[in-house]
């Protein structure tokens, strides 16, 4: 870690620390938005939260994957309730992957100073990626399309200003932007297992779109913005973890039983050696992928980086939550405790974008059409 680096991941702690207490996510979580408006500007503002990985030229601080995956660890920590993944993790990956610098000029200021809050159309209603089926049309007649459809899963889509929709053509994928107000679209709230990332499904009923965003680069952009995304989600879900291992060696440390703490026992040290070992893993894994994802944009190493870190982080998050619950015993089965906040994130987090299964096969693949080597050493 370099001293620019560090000194942004205390800046980032302290922050969320201080505006994202426990108390606050349980407040934030039961509101239909799900997030507060004003302090998510503020964020955006004083910390650059959502442009931190845009160029300067278009309202953002210039830096890239690597210093935004530091946000995704801290912001996984404490399950901050704000639209960072749709924004800075779908929308503005794929603004920048699209050869259209018009829209990059449209729509990431707003992006970034926090006044467009941002999602991306990434499954259909059974959460089979944008990609591999694309479940809304786009008719274009005269420079105009119409948008007809339906998208499950969407991240923050109930209250999205711009959406990004990638939608099937005659002439094949291309990715449209929609704005929320747009007639014939309707969003649905979903009840989700976790509160803390509000999901939406969205209804196109021949909804006119604000325009259509790149050209024939469509499905090369979105496969990249994807990939992007794992390796900040993969980042998300190391930090929360790494977090749920903390709790658990605190708890550990104070839970007096016959008359000595718990983690004074074997079993009990030996659980928390295994969560160290899966918290690390999956730090590295992060790690590794974000530094793909700051790498030249046809980089071949991000794809696998991507699979292997959205695979072995989401696994590890589902364990180590696990593991938390049952070595707080009674009480991390309560409703008042937060383990369970962190146990519904990671089962959630792990159906995004693919689930591990799903990213294993892209890497066989992937690893196969490359002759057996892993590219990038």
């Amino acid at each position: 870690m370099t001293d620019e680096a560090t000194l942004l991941r205390e800046s980032v702690r302290a922050a969320f620390t201080d505006l994202s207490a426990p108390s606050e996510v349980r407040r934030r979580m039961a509101t239909a938005r799900g997030w507060d408006d004003k302090l998510w500007r503020r964020l955006c503002g004083e910390l650059d939260l959502a442009g931190l990985a845009v160029p300067e030229e278009y309202g953002g601080a210039g830096f890239s994957a690597v210093e935004l995956g530091i946000v995704f660890e801290e912001a996984g920590r404490c399950l901050l309730c704000a639209p960072l993944f749709s924004g800075a993790g779908l929308a503005a990956p794929l603004l920048l992957a699209l050869d259209d610098a018009a829209a990059r000029e449209r729509y990431l200021p707003g992006i970034c100073d926090g006044s467009t809050v941002a999602t991306v159309v990434t499954s259909d209603t059974f959460g089979t990626s944008a990609l591999d089926r694309p479940s809304v049309e786009a008719v274009e007649r005269e420079g105009a399309a119409v948008l007809s459809g339906e998208a499950g899963y969407v991240i923050d889509g109930a209250f999205a200003d711009l959406i990004l929709v990638p939608a099937r053509t005659p002439e094949g994928l291309r990715v449209f932007a929609v704005d929320a107000t747009a007639r014939g679209l309707r969003a649905i709230p979903l009840s989700t297992l976790d509160q803390t990332r509000k999901q939406a499904r969205l209804i196109f009923d021949r909804v006119p779109a604000a325009g259509r965003i790149g050209g024939s680069d469509a499905v090369t952009a979105v496969r990249r913005a994807f990939d992007v995304a794992r390796a900040l989600l993969a980042g998300e879900q190391a930090g929360a973890a790494g977090r749920c291992l903390e709790a658990t060696v605190e708890f550990a440390k104070a839970r007096i039983q016959f008359g000595r703490p718990i983690g004074s026992f074997q079993a009990v040290k030996q659980k928390a050696a295994e969560m160290l070992i899966l918290v690390e893993s999956a730090r590295s894994a992060a790690m590794t992928a974000a530094r793909s994802a700051a790498g030249r944009p046809d980089a071949p190493e991000l794809k696998q980086a991507a699979a292997i870190a959205h695979a072995y982080c989401s696994e590890a998050f589902v364990a180590v939550a696990a593991e938390t619950i049952q070595l707080h015993g009674g009480i991390g089965f309560t409703w008042e405790h937060d383990a369970h906040l962190y146990f519904k994130r990671a089962w959630t987090g792990r159906e995004l974008l693919g689930h591990p299964e799903e990213q294993l096969e892209v890497l066989a693949r992937s690893l196969s059409s490359a002759g057996g080597g892993v590219a990038g050493g």
